[in-house]
């Protein structure tokens, strides 16, 4: 009984554990916020790095083709022999062509209209235009 007494004695007080939490709940909306904008801006960096990936393989289609595939070809062609002639793939050293950090496709067009080919994505939001997270990111800025 004694011991028990001594324990209830040296434990915090519901007045301490308020303040406690208090301060975390400070503490969590001061630094939440700059790490989830942390997660948005590293999945940007993750889309530019695999557009500049993808465009290396677009280069080494080229290199072996030619030319640069077609819009209706799209990227898929970089994995798939479909019987053109020089084709030395598959020009990615995944078995897919990988989508953007969002889970969607990338968007590409050739001819493009700001160079040989468009390579972009639409951001997190999925829609044309937008800012931070949202912007697009593309091949030709």
């Amino acid at each position: 009984m004694k011991e028990r007494k001594r324990f209830i004695e040296t434990g915090f007080t519901l007045l301490e554990l308020i303040v406690v939490m208090v301060l975390l709940g400070l503490l969590a909306g001061v630094v939440g916020p700059r790490l989830w904008n942390r997660v948005g801006q590293s999945k940007t960096q993750v889309v530019k790095l695999q557009i500049e990936q993808l465009g290396n393989a677009l280069s080494l289609f080229r290199f072996d083709v030619g030319r640069y595939p077609t819009t209706s070809q799209g990227l898929h062609i970089l994995m798939e022999d479909q019987g053109i002639q020089n084709w030395d793939g598959p020009y990615l050293e995944k078995n897919t062509v990988p989508k953007d950090a969002w889970g969607r496709d990338y968007q590409y067009r050739a001819p493009g209209e700001y160079g040989d080919y468009d390579l972009w994505s639409y951001g997190a939001d999925g829609m044309e235009g937008g800012e931070d997270e949202d912007a697009d990111v593309n091949s030709w800025e």
